[in-house]
């Protein structure tokens, strides 16, 4: 595939343009995958009785703890009020995966792998936080890095 970056100082937002010979799901996937980039919806999540917007990219990771779920930026930790299945249904396709039944990681804010360990590998995010992928999602999380 060719990939090709056009200057125009006419547009007001970027466009991109997919050519193809013909439709296909590769063509489809890249398509829904520009467009879910394009649009990224902020989360809401809360600090004691505060509501705040955090964009995708700010969120380190989305965890459960204490028959709750939270929400770690580079900001401090907040508490979401959905579920870590409705956040994994609602960030498909995009760079957040699944690492245990516990957490969901923004690959974007991995800083180190470690894959010394039999069977499970170990994250290093930004600022330091640590995260185990359980031997469950280890094949899904080679796919998602290219491994």
């Amino acid at each position: 595939m060719k990939v090709e970056i056009q200057i125009d100082p006419n547009l007001d937002e970027p466009v991109a343009v997919l050519r193809v010979p013909g439709l296909t799901e590769e063509a489809e996937a890249l398509a829904a995958r520009l467009r879910e980039e394009a649009v990224p919806q902020p989360f809401t999540v809360y600090r004691d009785r505060e509501a705040v917007r955090v964009s995708r990219s700010m969120v380190l990771r989305f965890y459960a703890e204490d028959k709750g779920v939270l929400c770690q930026t580079g900001r401090g930790v907040f508490a979401a009020r959905q579920r870590l299945y409705e956040l994994e249904e609602a960030l498909a396709g995009t760079r957040f995966v699944r690492v245990s039944n516990s957490e969901i990681v923004n690959l974007d804010r991995v800083t180190g792998l470690d894959l010394t360990l039999a069977g499970t590998i170990k994250m290093t995010l930004e600022g330091g936080t640590v995260c185990w992928v359980s031997r469950r999602y280890v094949k899904k999380i080679k796919q998602a890095l290219g491994l």
